[in-house]
């Protein structure tokens, strides 16, 4: 992902402000509870220090258990995560556990994608790595805003009817998941690029598409995420978010490349906004790192928030490369 361009349970998403409505919580889940009256923010300090690598159920204090036999609640990890174009080999993956990064973002759909060939990601890949420790941040790359600022991302412009097409693309992206063997409860994080800020019309089309994109990802039972620019898509959001507008993403991942995690202090983000367990950030881009002497071209990101289950099917398949070929989709293949 390059800085071009960043239900969990809406009481994963952010508690409201005070002053302003509060999202819609999922039916059965308990809001998690507001901060205390004058207590300060977590400090720049906390962020940097984010430990590597644990891992953790998300939930609440008095939230019900899930029903047997119904969606697991999704698991949260809290850490350092790199995304890169292309999912790397195996091989590169197994090198990387001496990394300091514990997460790892796959392109496992969407069309306007940097690159389209992912010529390792397979349902073997994905358990295998989820087998070696990683844990996994699905991108889905779908239509841009019509106001874009990337050239190479404008034939991807969200067209005429942004509802139905976010619809149409939130399904996409739930099949494609499915197809990897990422299970229900997982976060699905859709791309939108960096675009031109104060476009009304573009904003408004832009929202649109998301929020329907949303609305069915969470309907299928995914979790919808959302990645874009600070001072763009992800300012959006939040204003949107303080005028009490449903159906926004239940997770922020912002891109703003400072250099070193600000994961809780971003500027764009009311302190109490997607907290806890739902923040990503995309602290530096275009970098390049290497472990156990294989080189990579990554984003490095620090992130407390949701990320993928993997389900039995791809466990089961993970030792069989050739079987796992087969069950991916054409629409995967190169």
């Amino acid at each position: 992902m390059r800085i071009v361009v960043g239900a969990v349970v809406a009481a994963l998403a952010g508690a409201a402000l005070v002053s302003a409505p509060a999202p819609a919580v999922d039916p059965g889940r308990v809001p998690a509870a507001a901060p205390a009256p004058g207590a300060a923010p977590p400090s720049d300090r906390i962020a940097d220090r984010i430990p590597d690598r644990v891992t953790r159920p998300v939930g609440h204090p008095g939230a019900p258990a899930p029903a047997p036999g119904g969606p697991a609640d999704p698991v949260t990890f809290v850490g350092r995560a790199f995304d890169t174009c292309e999912a790397p080999s195996l091989d590169v993956m197994k090198a990387w556990r001496s990394s300091p990064y514990g997460a790892v973002g796959i392109y496992f759909g969407g069309r306007g994608r940097g690159c389209p060939t992912q010529r390792e990601l397979n349902p073997a890949w994905v358990a295998s790595a989820h087998a070696m420790g990683w844990r996994l941040l699905p991108l889905f790359v779908g239509s841009q805003a019509p106001c874009v600022n990337a050239v190479a991302k404008r034939p991807f412009a969200i067209g005429g009817s942004p509802v139905s097409q976010g619809t149409r693309e939130g399904g996409e992206a739930v099949r494609a998941a499915q197809a990897l063997g990422l299970d229900v409860s997982s976060p699905l994080y859709l791309d939108i690029e960096a675009y031109e800020p104060g476009d009304a019309g573009c904003t408004a089309t832009t929202l649109s598409f998301v929020r329907a994109w949303n609305r069915e990802v969470r309907r299928l039972g995914y979790v919808p995420g959302y990645y874009s620019s600070a001072d763009t898509g992800v300012r959006d959001i939040e204003a949107a978010r303080r005028a009490g507008t449903p159906d926004l993403p239940a997770v922020m991942w912002f891109a703003r490349w400072l250099g070193r995690p600000a994961l809780y202090t971003e500027s764009v983000l009311h302190p109490d906004a997607w907290m806890p367990h739902a923040r990503i950030h995309q602290y530096a881009g275009n970098v390049t790192e290497a472990y156990g002497g294989r080189r990579l071209a990554i984003d490095r990101n620090a992130m407390d928030a949701p990320v993928a289950r993997v389900t039995d099917t791809a466990l089961r398949v993970a030792g069989d490369p050739v079987r796992a070929a087969e069950e991916v989709p054409p629409v995967l293949r190169p």
